[in-house]
């Protein structure tokens, strides 16, 4: 009868919780991934051509793909692309792109058995790391793209439980290395100082200098080329309805006060912890973000190839809502400094949510050596490449690579069609149907869908899955290299 009991308790508790994401517009994919990082399959390429949209003049590609759980990106001088991956425990190194055709030319593991690194920053001969129970440094060498000796945690013991554990590493125009940590909670009262603030050090992580603080959750910040003054994007609180409180753009200055958790947005007092003291002490930030679009990583652009109107701009990634009633967020948004200090904003990569379809999540912005920007993406593995005056096709073609090589380069475009064609025939003669669609929109048949495989497998791979495939799927018998081949090709220039 215990049993019974407890498993009538158990499924009526996860009726109601289903019953509240209802609610909330809260997908089961979202929440798994505001919790635990879980996310979709890199998009194709052909994908984010018909998905995302830019400014006139722009153009936006997939640089790399299957990037795990990719945060914060940084470019090492020579034009590698580091990427911080905390849920997997290493630092990844996109080798620069040398043949010049927009793809990283390769990928390494530069870092691994890390305990969840967050964000990354070079400084002189050294590579920093920001764990989020600590920061440590490496020598790094920037024309070969390799960690050298032993790597030194020289900031040790900062806190990383409850909410915002991750930390956030840049280091200023001052020489000073400037670490955000976020609160542990949605908002309570800190005991730890340093949470909820931003602390600054000496590069060999002495001299600790509380810099500011009522900062919830300052994620991303950046320096401004026009007065050298830090800005910091900030997460809002939760729990007061869906357009309330916004989400900031702060102005950070030494010894200053933002209000959190006292003070809400442009000079509200909170409805739990409000205190007039605290408002008359509190600077409100210079922009607001709507509510719950979660403003993450922000970049100053200084890019020689854009058009005249970003002087002075920086970009914003919004990694969107979770708890809203309708999907917010979801973008990358350019902010246009103002005479009077003000800031207006602007869409600038838009289309990773649609309707409640949700195909990626903005993390990080980092501008590249060839002018074009890279925006990591943690939802969908993925690094996008956005540049001015440059054409980057859908590429539906042998050519395209996300993180693997397919094997289709060594091929003609008329082979490659002769092939996929043939591989189709047998994909549809030879049983494949019965289980799996070609699309996604074959899901509501209950067929599982097989777009995007060359994100995953190479030709030599795919044919040795057959062989051997992960039951309850069967062995594919094609009875000849040709065909085996063909249904290979066919599938892996599946959008």
């Amino acid at each position: 009868m215990g049993w019974k009991i407890l498993i009538g308790l158990i499924t009526a508790l996860i009726a109601a919780f289903m019953v509240l994401l209802s609610q909330m517009n809260v997908t089961p994919g979202i929440l798994m991934h505001a919790l635990f990082g879980e996310g979709v399959k890199t998009p194709s390429e052909s994908s984010l051509q018909r998905r995302l949209e830019l400014p006139e003049g722009f153009s936006v590609g997939l640089y790399a793909g299957n990037i795990k759980n990719a945060r914060f990106i940084e470019f090492s001088r020579s034009g590698d692309l580091l990427v911080a991956q905390p849920r997997e425990n290493k630092i990844t190194l996109l080798k620069r792109d040398a043949n010049k055709d927009g793809k990283a030319d390769g990928e390494v593991t530069l870092m691994n058995g890390l305990f969840r690194p967050h964000s990354i920053d070079f400084f002189g001969d050294y590579l920093y790391i920001a764990e989020s129970h600590a920061i440590g440094r490496i020598r790094f060498d920037h024309v070969t793209g390799t960690a050298v000796g032993a790597y030194q945690q020289i900031i040790t013991g900062l806190a990383d439980s409850g909410n915002h554990w991750t930390k956030t590493i840049r280091f200023g125009p001052d020489g000073m290395l400037y670490l955000s940590s976020g609160s542990t909670c949605n908002v309570c009262e800190e005991e730890d100082p340093q949470r909820a603030a931003i602390t600054r050090y000496e590069p060999d992580g002495s001299g600790e200098e509380r810099f500011s603080t009522g900062l919830r959750n300052s994620v991303g910040f950046d320096w401004a080329p026009f007065d050298d003054t830090l800005y910091a994007t900030d997460n809002g609180r939760d729990l007061l309805g869906d357009d309330y409180p916004v989400c900031e753009l702060n102005k950070v200055e030494l010894g200053n006060f933002y209000g959190w958790p006292y003070v809400n947005g442009f000079g509200d007092l909170d409805p739990d912890f409000g205190d007039q003291a605290k408002l008359n002490q509190a600077r409100s930030p210079v922009h607001g973000f709507r509510a719950h679009t979660a403003p993450l990583g922000i970049r100053f652009i200084n890019s020689e190839t854009f058009p005249a109107e970003f002087k002075n701009a920086a970009l914003v990634a919004l990694h969107g809502s979770w708890n809203r009633s309708t999907y917010d967020g979801y973008a990358v948004v350019s902010l246009h400094h103002q005479k009077d200090g003000s800031f207006v904003e602007k869409d600038f990569l838009t289309g990773f949510e649609i309707n409640g379809k949700v195909m990626g999540r903005p993390v990080d912005i980092a501008q590249g050596p060839d002018s074009c920007v890279y925006v990591s993406d943690d939802y969908a593995m993925s690094i996008y490449r956005v540049c001015y005056g440059e054409t980057q096709s859908d590429a539906g073609t042998s050519t395209i690579r996300t993180g693997l090589e397919t094997g289709l380069a060594a091929f003609s475009e008329t082979r490659i069609a002769e092939l996929s064609a043939r591989g189709e025939h047998l994909f549809k003669t030879r049983g494949c149907t019965g289980c799996h669609g070609v699309t996604r929109d074959r899901r509501s048949f209950g067929l599982r869908p097989l777009e995007g495989i060359h994100t995953k497998y190479t030709l030599e791979s795919l044919s040795a899955f057959y062989r051997t495939p992960t039951p309850p799927m069967p062995p594919v018998r094609l009875g000849n290299d040709e065909d085996e081949l063909a249904l290979s090709t066919y599938l892996l220039t599946l959008d």
